[in-house]
């Protein structure tokens, strides 16, 4: 079906919660996507950061085919292959080490998006604080951040214009300025705070990391509190940042770790793994979910993990991050290049229309898939097979348009 007909249906069929780009893709392979008209892109949004070993990857591909035929859903009143292997290779690659010196053993939840995942960690983080914790009932979170689109999860999430039309908004929620230690401690000093939740790397506002300083404050101020830190991964988890974490640049483990967008390479997926002794706040139905962990999402994840969890793939992530950055960085009009691996931004000056550059990467001869979250930001999220090559060609692309 056309471009124009899925226009036409969709405009009338579908709620327009989106504005879409005036393109239908119909393919894809790799780092590569096919419109319905034969043209093709290169892609350096990755689905929002999920497409994590690229477009129709062989491997994930043969996993789905082969599970789809096998079994694809029971629910979890039952036990299915995979769910606790994948759970074991998270809490290896998650690790840290306890007081004592033990290894962190972590058990996980399986949900079905980032917003699901960080429900879970919300609802834990106060249920831990009334049977084990402080008694506190207060979350903090961080002006800027990006948390969700359910009710609880926009509570968190500190942008008060995505707010103001959804009020009244589940309450227990105060923000403080990203990387601002004084004003981190004056809300505890003046709530009773059971936990702080925070991106390590936030992601919807323009790829802001947290300061070395600010996350050892976070991981400070929670454990002389007897409060939980909470680190929202969705984003910049799965390898994204180099690391299987972004947290794990920082030499801090936090309590509780929301992911979901890049585990599962496309299929939906979500998961919040939670130091052990903190997971078991949680009974039988206290939570729950209908298709969280299915025999199809538990089968694309345990693919995800061991292709990514290969020898050598953390430093060729963060090396061609690298070249990314330092290619950004040369770009026409540049004032700052942010991120992690191969999670990044530039911001331009304000002569740049950063939403009129990515439709005109769009309609180039040679499509690229690009990203704003600013008048003047690129984001970047390649699926994470991205080559220097990939970048040259990207790069070299956009180049041109800033100069025409």
């Amino acid at each position: 079906m056309s471009l124009a007909q899925q226009q036409e249906l969709e405009s009338k069929y579908v709620m327009g919660t989106f504005a879409r780009k005036p393109v239908e893709f119909v393919s894809g392979n790799g780092m590569t996507l096919t419109d319905d008209k034969g043209k093709q892109y290169l892609d350096f949004i990755g689905g929002i950061g999920v497409i994590s070993l690229g477009h129709c990857a062989p491997a994930l591909v043969k996993t789905l085919q082969e599970q789809t035929a096998k079994l694809m859903h029971v629910s979890n009143y039952y036990y299915i292959e995979h769910r606790g292997e994948v759970a074991e290779k998270l809490s290896n690659i998650l690790g840290g080490t306890a007081d004592a010196g033990e290894p962190i053993e972590w058990k996980t939840f399986f949900s079905n998006s980032g917003a699901e995942s960080n429900e879970c960690a919300i609802k834990l983080a106060r249920l831990y604080a009334k049977r084990f914790g402080n008694g506190g009932s207060t979350i903090v979170t961080i002006t800027n951040s990006f948390h969700g689109r359910t009710l609880a999860t926009l509570a968190a999430t500190a942008q008060p214009l995505k707010q103001e039309a959804f009020k009244p908004l589940p309450g227990g929620f105060v923000d403080v300025p990203q990387n601002d230690v004084a004003a981190l401690e004056a809300a505890f000093a003046n709530h009773d705070v059971c936990a702080v939740i925070l991106e390590v790397v936030q992601g919807e506002s323009g790829v802001h990391p947290c300061s070395q300083e600010y996350m050892e404050a976070v991981r400070r101020l929670t454990s002389e509190n007897k409060a939980l830190m909470i680190c929202d991964e969705v984003q910049c988890g799965m390898y994204r940042c180099g690391v299987p974490f972004a947290f794990q640049h920082y030499g801090v483990t936090p309590d509780i770790v929301a992911m979901a967008k890049g585990i599962a390479g496309g299929m939906p997926m979500g998961a919040c793994a939670v130091r052990a002794e903190v997971a078991d706040a949680f009974g039988p139905g206290d939570h729950g979910t209908t298709f969280g962990g299915s025999c199809l999402a538990i089968a694309a994840a345990n693919c995800v993990l061991d292709e990514l969890g290969r020898e050598g793939e953390i430093e060729r992530i963060e090396a061609a991050g690298e070249h990314l950055a330092e290619r950004l960085t040369a770009l026409p009009h540049a004032k700052e290049v942010r991120g992690l691996g191969l999670m990044r931004a530039v911001e331009f000056d304000d002569s740049i229309d950063a939403p009129a550059l990515v439709l005109a990467a769009l309609n180039a001869p040679q499509g690229l898939v690009l990203n704003y979250t600013g008048a003047h930001t690129l984001r970047f999220l390649p699926p994470l097979i991205a080559t220097n090559a990939d970048i040259d060609a990207m790069a070299d692309q956009l180049e041109k348009l800033i100069e025409a």
